[in-house]
């Protein structure tokens, strides 16, 4: 299984050409209507309160108000096959559009078609390599403009219904549906660090919605139309005949608070400075490392190095040093962070997440580690990633 980003590369008919291979389904026979006296259906169950379905409970409703604003990037590259599609959404009536920066990365131009039929040239206003999230700018009439509201995505919860609407494949205005499935995960980034790794995006959104190749950037929403997050990236190991990554059921999607957290920096410098805290850590903690290492808590993180310099190494945070016999990969006497803040950290995820949703560069936050038999609080002052 590998981490795909989720833009379309190589524009083509191979979508369309792909389904039109596939056997027509056999007709099934009109049911005969029975005289006998039939049982009344109950009356069809309100919508939730400030939903947008309908009252019937489909999704009709909630696609006509929103599929407006959901836009195709088109992003043309500098030779063939370095055009790419991928999804985008209006943000604001000025023409501002949110999509991937993954998608327009490489681009020499950029055309954004709404689905009204209208199309534009765009200018693209900002890139985010931290969060994968750039602004295109175009210049259209207000009638084309019909904004998304950017939700709270700290209200969802796992089991919650989403819809995503984008692009998969070159089809557009392509709605699908699932719930949330996990909150808090974590991803690379597309900026590198010192040792050649990636920056994490945090806070990030796993869904099972069917996304494909061409969702990339466009929207996933709650059933109040609101984007709760970005359409990003899947977890796949499988592909269709041309090689494009297929669904898997394990998508991925930048959260609109990290969305929100950095949008108005970008709008109005560009750019988004990152809190950097300098440490390297055990992914997660499994029952035998917690005995390898002699740690009396079932959760936290782990530090296996410090950046030499850098903020964790300047406050005095300690990675490991003690040789395991026979475990060569890991080292005993490392600090373990079980808080920030007072915020109990359960993993890795949840510690990139809180810092990066709750801290600039030079704010000071105290780290509450385990350290040789009790914990103690070591205040850090954060640096920046840039």
């Amino acid at each position: 299984m590998k981490r795909i980003l989720i833009v379309l590369m190589t524009l083509g008919l191979l979508a369309m050409a792909c389904s039109a291979l596939l056997p027509a389904a056999p007709a099934t026979p009109t049911p005969a209507v029975p005289t006998a006296t039939q049982t009344a259906l109950p009356p069809p169950t309100p919508a939730p309160v400030g939903s947008l379905l309908g009252a019937d409970g489909s999704l009709a409703a909630l696609y006509s108000k929103v599929n407006p604003g959901v836009v195709t990037i088109i992003a043309y590259g500098s030779g063939t096959g370095n055009d790419a599609l991928g999804s985008g959404f209006v943000i604001d009536t000025n023409g501002d559009i949110l999509t991937n920066m993954h998608v327009i990365a490489s681009a020499v131009s950029v055309e954004v078609d709404f689905p009204s039929g209208f199309m534009a040239q765009g200018t693209i206003a900002a890139k985010d390599p931290n969060s994968d999230v750039a602004v295109i700018h175009v210049d259209a009439p207000a009638g084309e403009l019909h904004p998304l509201a950017l939700g709270d995505s700290s209200l969802m919860k796992i089991g919650d219904p989403v819809i995503a609407i984008g692009n998969p494949f070159g089809l557009y205005n392509t709605m699908t549906t699932g719930i949330v499935s996990a909150l808090g995960r974590t991803d690379d980034s597309l900026s590198s660090t010192t040792d050649s790794g990636f920056y994490l995006i945090g806070d990030m959104i796993q869904t099972d919605a069917a996304l494909n190749p061409g969702n990339s950037g466009g929207p996933l929403l709650n059933l109040k139309g609101e984007v709760i997050g970005i359409n990003r990236s899947i977890l796949t190991g499988s592909s269709t005949q041309s090689g494009s990554a297929t669904n898997s059921g394990l998508g991925f999607a930048v959260s609109s608070n990290l969305v929100k957290r950095v949008l108005p920096d970008l709008l109005s410098s560009g750019k988004y400075d990152y809190p950097y805290l300098g440490i390297s850590t055990l992914s997660e903690i499994h029952l035998q490392t917690e005995q390898l290492l002699g740690i009396p808590y079932t959760y936290g993180v782990y530090i296996t190095g410090v950046a030499a310099g850098g903020p964790a190494e300047t406050a005095g945070l300690r990675a490991g040093t003690v040789d395991i016999p026979n475990v060569a990969s890991l080292k005993k006497g490392g600090d373990l962070i079980i808080a920030i803040n007072s915020q109990k950290v359960n993993g890795f995820g949840d510690m990139v997440s809180y810092i990066v949703m709750n801290f600039k560069p030079g704010d000071t936050a105290a780290f509450t580690v385990y350290r040789d038999g009790g914990t103690v609080d070591v205040p850090v002052k954060l640096g920046s990633r840039a």
